[in-house]
């Protein structure tokens, strides 16, 4: 039986295309490969007569904003809708993160740091000096590491649905609202009812599909289980851990000091 959301992601492919995006795969190092949307433009394709080359990567020419996806799909599944948008001011790149869409790793760190490194050094890799990060739930985690570990990389960020990380308290706290056992049980279903729960929670207007379509979300979009629960327990740190980076701009000739919250003048 055919399997209508895999059917339905050439389809898919071919809209991102024609909005302005196309899929690279970059090797970051011997044994870890991401995958990337990146810009159209930026990619020269090899002329008749030179298919053994690799395409050519040129730097981008607008701005940069760089989606980060979520824990229940990967990149251009979250970000479809955007696409179309941003890619006429911005030069827009979107990240499949390990263990999502195609992106893989043999390193065993499952750290949202971890992930914020390897996304950068790909980003990195196609001449980015400077970008605004746009990050949504356990992307947000992710983007706030970037900002983090490369504050110099991120200009601005947008963050929804995500918190700056997660404790050991708040994950606890959270799965006993909700009435689950574990991140694991919630954000890795493995039944059409345990998908709808999830959807239930992270989406603000109830969508209604059929039976059918849940299953095969479930078995395209929830790959590498093993590798994303892993993900899920290297999420979760002490209470006493947290810290919130601080850095300094200016406005004007006057000093900020900014943290990845907000600022104030000092």
């Amino acid at each position: 039986m055919v399997n209508l959301v895999a059917a339905q992601m050439p389809l898919l492919h071919g809209l991102m295309k024609m909005a302005g995006v196309q899929p690279h795969r970059v090797e970051i190092e011997p044994g870890t490969v991401m995958n990337f949307w990146v810009p159209n433009e930026t990619i020269k394709k090899p002329q008749k007569g030179e298919k053994d080359k690799n395409p050519t990567l040129t730097k981008p020419n607008k701005p940069v904003i760089v989606l980060v996806h979520g824990f229940a799909a990967e990149g251009i599944v979250t970000w479809q809708f955007q696409v179309g948008a941003l890619t006429k001011k911005y030069s827009v790149y979107i990240p499949d993160l390990l263990f999502f869409g195609g992106s893989i790793t043999d390193k065993t760190d499952r750290s949202p740091a971890f992930q914020a490194e390897t996304l950068v050094k790909g980003l990195k890799k196609f001449g980015i000096e400077k970008c605004i990060v746009v990050g949504f739930s356990y992307g947000g985690m992710v983007a706030f590491k970037m900002a983090e570990l490369y504050p110099d990389l991120v200009q601005a960020m947008v963050i929804s649905g995500s918190i700056l990380a997660m404790t050991d308290s708040i994950s606890e706290a959270t799965l006993s609202e909700l009435g689950f056992k574990s991140s694991s049980e919630l954000l890795l279903p493995n039944s059409v009812k345990g998908l709808k729960t999830l959807l239930s929670v992270a989406t603000y207007k109830k969508l209604w599909f059929p039976n059918r379509l849940h299953k095969d979300y479930l078995e395209v979009m929830f790959t590498n289980r093993k590798e994303r629960a892993e993900l899920l327990e290297g999420l979760v740190i002490n209470n006493k851990d947290p810290t919130i980076p601080r850095r300094y701009i200016s406005y004007g000739g006057r000093t900020t000091k900014s943290s990845i919250w907000g600022s104030h003048r000092t």
